[in-house]
C-alpha cells in the first residue's frame, strides 16, 4: 500500500481577535492576553490573528487602551508565531474611505510595529478598493492575504470566485481567503469551491469560516480534503456559536491523518484552561449572550455574520426593543437586496444592519435613514454586484447623481492635515492614525491618555494639611 503524502494542514489561531469579537464584542484586554502569549507561542500556529477589524475601534473606545501598543506588546511576546491582522481595504480599519496617502501610511506602521500578515478585504469585493494596501504590504515586505467575502446569490457562483481568485493573484497577493462571516458555506460546496480555486490559482488557499449555522468543522474538513492549505480556528473557551471551529477539535480530527497539524493536545488544554475562566467572567457579567452560542440555521436565510448578531442584539437592547430581533432578522435580507446584495461584512453589515433596524423601529422603510446608507447607495463605497433598487436610491440620496470610479481617486491626500490638527496632542506617529480613523474617539482617548498621566499618587499625598505635592 502506497504511503500518503504528508501535507499537514496550518491553523491560524483567532482567539485573539474574531474569536472575542464575535462572542463578547471585543473586550478581550490586552492583560488579558499577555500572560498566556509564550504558552501559543509554542504551539505551533501558522499565525495568530490578533490586530484589526473591532479591536482597533474598541480598545480605544472602550477599554482605554492604545492598539499600538497592544500591538508591540504581542509582537514581543509571540518570538516564533507569524501576527496577523485584518484590514477592510481603503476603509482600514474605520466606516468610510481613506485617501492613498493614509491607507499607505497605516500598512507601513502596522508591519513596522510587528504584523507579518496583512488579510485584506472589501465589503463590496470591488478589487479597485484593495489595490492600494496590497502594493503598500508588498512595499514594507509584508504578506498580503486578499479574502474574497464570501456569500449566496444569484450573482455568487462558483465561476465568480475563480474570476476573483485569478485577479487576486494578478494584483500581487501572496495568499487568498475564502472569507465566510456568516456561516453559509457548506460542506460539499466548500469541496467545489476550494478544488476549482486550487486549478485555477498557484498561491496559497485559507478558508475562514463561523459556527452560526453550525456546519463549520464539517466545512473545513471538506476544505482541507479538497486541498485548502490553512484554516482559522479558535481555542475551544471562545470558540462556536458565531465564533470559529474549535482548535482542538480540528487538531484531534486530523490526527493521524496526511492533513496531522502535530499540535500538542496537552499544550492547548492548557491555553483552553486560560481562557476559561474569561468566557465564565463574560457570561457572569451579561457581555456574552447566550444567544449567540447556539446553532441557528436561519443564517443561511438572513445571512448575518457572527459580529453583526451580537451587535444587532445591543442595537435593540438600547432601544428597549428586544422583541423585535426576529422581525429585523427578516429585513435584513430585503434590505440588502436593495442595496446590491452586498455580502454582509464590515462595514456592509452594519449599514444594512442599521437600516434593517431603523425601518423596523420606524414602521414605515427608509422614512429614517443613516448618513452611510446615503454614501452606499452613492457609490462611495464602490461597486455591488448587482445594482440598487432605483427607487430606494431615489428616495434616499434624491437627484444626486451617483459615483463610478474608484471612491478614493475622489479623496486627496489627508496625512498633513490631519497631522497638524493633532500637533498638540501627538507622542507617537501613529497617534495621527487613530486620529485619521477615528477623530472623536482617538480624541477622547488622547485626554483620558493625558489625565492618566497627570493624575496624583494619592500614596504622596498630604492628607495633614489636604494639599498634594507640586
Amino acid at each position: 500500500m502506497t504511503e500518503q503524502i504528508k501535507n499537514p494542514v496550518k491553523i491560524t489561531e483567532t482567539i485573539l481577535r474574531d474569536a472575542h469579537q464575535s462572542l463578547i464584542a471585543t473586550r478581550m484586554t490586552t492583560q488579558h492576553m499577555l500572560p498566556i502569549l509564550e504558552k501559543m507561542d509554542q504551539v505551533g500556529y501558522h499565525a495568530v490573528e490578533c490586530w484589526g477589524g473591532a479591536t482597533f475601534d474598541a480598545s480605544l473606545r472602550f477599554l482605554k487602551e492604545d492598539p499600538w501598543d497592544r500591538l508591540r506588546n504581542l509582537r514581543d511576546g509571540f518570538k516564533n508565531t507569524k501576527l496577523q491582522m485584518l484590514l477592510r481595504g481603503q476603509n482600514l480599519l474605520g466606516y468610510r474611505h481613506y485617501a492613498d496617502d493614509v491607507v499607505e501610511y497605516f500598512v507601513q506602521k502596522s508591519i513596522a510595529n510587528g504584523i507579518d500578515i496583512i488579510r485584506i478585504f472589501d465589503a463590496l469585493n470591488d478589487i479597485r478598493n484593495l489595490e492600494c494596501a496590497v502594493k503598500a504590504a508588498n512595499k514594507e515586505k509584508g504578506h498580503a492575504q486578499i479574502a474574497i467575502a464570501y456569500t449566496l446569490g444569484d450573482a455568487y457562483t462558483t465561476e465568480y470566485y475563480v474570476n476573483m481568485a485569478r485577479k487576486i493573484e494578478d494584483l500581487g497577493a501572496s495568499s487568498i481567503c475564502i472569507k465566510d462571516m456568516a456561516g453559509l458555506l457548506l460542506p460539499y460546496e466548500a469541496t467545489t469551491l476550494v478544488s476549482a480555486l486550487k486549478s485555477a490559482v498557484n498561491i496559497p488557499i485559507n478558508v475562514h469560516t463561523h459556527y452560526t449555522s453550525g456546519v463549520g468543522s464539517m466545512t473545513y474538513l471538506k476544505a482541507v480534503e479538497a486541498g485548502c492549505d490553512i484554516v482559522d480556528t479558535a481555542i475551544s473557551p471562545f470558540a462556536l456559536g458565531t465564533s470559529q471551529p474549535a482548535t482542538e477539535v480540528m487538531v484531534e480530527t486530523f490526527k493521524g491523518t496526511p492533513y496531522d497539524t502535530g499540535f500538542d493536545q496537552q499544550l492547548l488544554a492548557e491555553i483552553a484552561d486560560y481562557f476559561r475562566p474569561i468566557r465564565d467572567e463574560s457570561l457572569d457579567t451579561g457581555l456574552l449572550n447566550p444567544k449567540v452560542m447556539g446553532v441557528n440555521i436561519k443564517t443561511l436565510l438572513y445571512q448575518v455574520p457572527g459580529g453583526m448578531l451580537s451587535n444587532l442584539i445591543s442595537q435593540l437592547k438600547d432601544q428597549k426593543a428586544e422583541d423585535k430581533y426576529y422581525e429585523v432578522l427578516q429585513e435584513i435580507p430585503r434590505v440588502r437586496k436593495d442595496f446590491g446584495e452586498p455580502p454582509l461584512v464590515t462595514p456592509s453589515s452594519q449599514i444594512v444592519g442599521t437600516q434593517a433596524v431603523l425601518n423596523v423601529l420606524a414602521g414605515e422603510r427608509y422614512k429614517m435613514v443613516t448618513k452611510e446608507t446615503k454614501a452606499l447607495l452613492s457609490g462611495e463605497y464602490g461597486q455591488t454586484v448587482k445594482p440598487f433598487n432605483q427607487e430606494v436610491q431615489k428616495k434616499v440620496i434624491g437627484d444626486k447623481k451617483p459615483i463610478t470610479c474608484r471612491p478614493a481617486d475622489l479623496i486627496e491626500s489627508e496625512l498633513k492635515k490631519i497631522e497638524a490638527e493633532i500637533s498638540d496632542w501627538k507622542e507617537q506617529d501613529e497617534d495621527v492614525l487613530s486620529y485619521a480613523l477615528f477623530p472623536q474617539v482617538t480624541m477622547d482617548f488622547f485626554r483620558y491618555r493625558q489625565a492618566q498621566r497627570t493624575k496624583v499618587d494619592v500614596t504622596e499625598a498630604d492628607t495633614v494639611n489636604q494639599s498634594y505635592p507640586v
